[in-house]
Formats: C-alpha cells, sequence, structure tokens
C-alpha cells in the first residue's frame, strides 16, 4: 500500500465531506468553488498553520505527535473507525522495522474449533482479509454458496464481488459490499505487509468495477456489530443480527456469531436449516459401518 497516497486522498474526501456550517463559520452566500471546507479553514479549525496542514494532507505524517492526529480528528469529524484509520496511517509511517506489527494469524486453533462446534448458533472465524477460516456446521451450511468454488480457500470478498451468486445471497448486497470494501480497506492500514491482503485488494481491483468505485470513495469501517439480510437456496429468506469478537491470543482473528429474533420466521427457518445438518450429519455412516 502506498501509504502517502492513502493519506493524502483519505484527508482530502475526509475535508470535502465537510461543510462551514457543520463547524460553525459564517456562510457569506455565493458559490463554494471546493467541496466541504477550503484547506485554510479545515487547518483554523484543527489550530494549526496551513502549512503545516498541507504538509499532512500531501502525505506526510512523519513525526506528527498523537495531540496533533486527536485535534486533526476533530477537526474532520471523524467516526471511530476513521478515528483509528487515521492513527493507523500515522503509525505506519513512523514505524520502524522492529515495532511493525506482529503479521496475523492463518491457523485455527483446535481448542477454537470445538468452542465453534459447541456453539448452537452458526459461527465462524475470518482474517481481516475476509477469509473463512474456520466454523461450525450451521455456519458452514448457512454459508453453503460460499463453499461452491472449491478453489482456495473460501473468501467472502471475493463471493461478494466476483461470483454472481453473491448477489442472490445478500439481499443487502449493496451495503454489504460497501462494508466490505469498508472493512478491507481499514485492514490494509492496519496490516499493509500482508501480501495476501495486498494481493486480494490487487485482484478485485483489476476484475471488478463495483469494488473500484468503493475503493475510491475511501470508506473504513470496523465490523463490530449489525444484521445480515440472507436468501439462503435451501430454507429461503433469513434475517440475521451478528455479534464479533476478537481472538486475542490470535492475531487478526475474529469469531462472528449470528442470532435470529425470538418467534420470527426468520428463527423458524434457521431451526429448519439446522435440522437439515443434523439429519445429513445423521445419514453420514460411521467408519466401522461404511
Amino acid at each position: 500500500m502506498d501509504t502517502r497516497s492513502e493519506v493524502r486522498d483519505f484527508l482530502r474526501t475526509r475535508r470535502e465531506r465537510v461543510t462551514p456550517q457543520q463547524v460553525g463559520l459564517p456562510d457569506f452566500g455565493g458559490v463554494r468553488r471546493v467541496k466541504g471546507l477550503r484547506r485554510e479553514e479545515l487547518a483554523l479549525i484543527a489550530g494549526m498553520s496551513v502549512d503545516y496542514y498541507i504538509r499532512l494532507e500531501r502525505g506526510n505524517l512523519t513525526g506528527v505527535s498523537e495531540s496533533v492526529l486527536e485535534s486533526l480528528s476533530r477537526a474532520l469529524r471523524l467516526d471511530d473507525a476513521e478515528h483509528a484509520h487515521l492513527f493507523d496511517l500515522a503509525r505506519v509511517q513512523n514505524a520502524s522495522a522492529t515495532t511493525r506489527r506482529k503479521p496475523p494469524t492463518s491457523k485455527v486453533r483446535p481448542t477454537v474449533q470445538r468452542m465453534l462446534d459447541g456453539m448452537t448458533m452458526p459461527a465462524w472465524v475470518r482474517n481481516g482479509r475476509s477469509d473463512f477460516l474456520a466454523g461450525n456446521a450451521l455456519a458452514r451450511a448457512l454459508y453453503s454458496p460460499l463453499f461452491l468454488d472449491r478453489a482456495g480457500t473460501p473468501n467472502t470478498a471475493r463471493f461478494a464481488f466476483l461470483d454472481p451468486r453473491g448477489q442472490e445471497f445478500w439481499r443487502d448486497w449493496d451495503v454489504v459490499a460497501s462494508d466490505m470494501v469498508a472493512v478491507l480497506r481499514a485492514e490494509a492500514a492496519r496490516q499493509p505487509y500482508d501480501k495476501g491482503l495486498t494481493d486480494l485488494i490487487g485482484e478485485l481491483s483489476t476484475r471488478s468495477e463495483e469494488f473500484r468505485q468503493r475503493w475510491a470513495a475511501h470508506g473504513v469501517m470496523r465490523h463490530l456489530n449489525g444484521e445480515k439480510r440472507v436468501h439462503h437456496p435451501e430454507v429461503g429468506d433469513i434475517d440475521l443480527t451478528y455479534e464479533t469478537m476478537e481472538l486475542t491470543t490470535d492475531t487478526g482473528l475474529t469469531l462472528i456469531a449470528y442470532g435470529t429474533e425470538p418467534g420470527s420466521p426468520s428463527e423458524e427457518r434457521l431451526q429448519l436449516l439446522a435440522n437439515l445438518v443434523a439429519t445429513t450429519a445423521a445419514a453420514v455412516p460411521e467408519p466401522e459401518d461404511a
């Protein structure tokens, strides 16, 4: 990742998003020639010289202090994910070889797999580049279209943008697609030396116009909780809620668990899917009986 261009475009797009009215600047009427705030206006609000802010927006965060980043974040009205992204970009520019972050884990420990298998709800483990690394039987059944392409590790971002079944699976595909891009961009700032992530972003940028358009928006987000609306090929529409939990022992891995509203049609359909999974498992003969 070219960190300087990333910083430049991120700060520019965030500045253009903020209006003078939002920050209490007087409106003298007339047509403004720039979107959002001018550089000198943002510098004034952030409490720094115009020359210094221009240096930052040109992509140079070398030696920048935390207090300056905090002032800049407030002036740009960044949310929590954007605030963390700005600090990640600064950390990368100022990091030495000895202070680089530990690379993400690529394997799921057996104890984590046993925990997944003991959960009654769909649950799976992903890394920062959206690989489906492990899951319980119900999660694999829920995401069954993801496993139809057996080439390589299943990846939800690749499935969303490069497989036509992705748009059929996620009923809110447009939202899911934008969120996935924002999560990948945030991860790219945290792990700029992850070759697998770089290769994935390059592949999606080359092969998907939908991905390229969303990537150009420089959105970032944290994948914490929310809702997913899917269409399962066997049981139909399911509305899910999800919660994520970082596996602190395993760098870069996140466990995602899904639930449904009690008494809802979605709960009934998820239970039907669980019954199908149990029936299929019961039909498989034990090794000694085979």
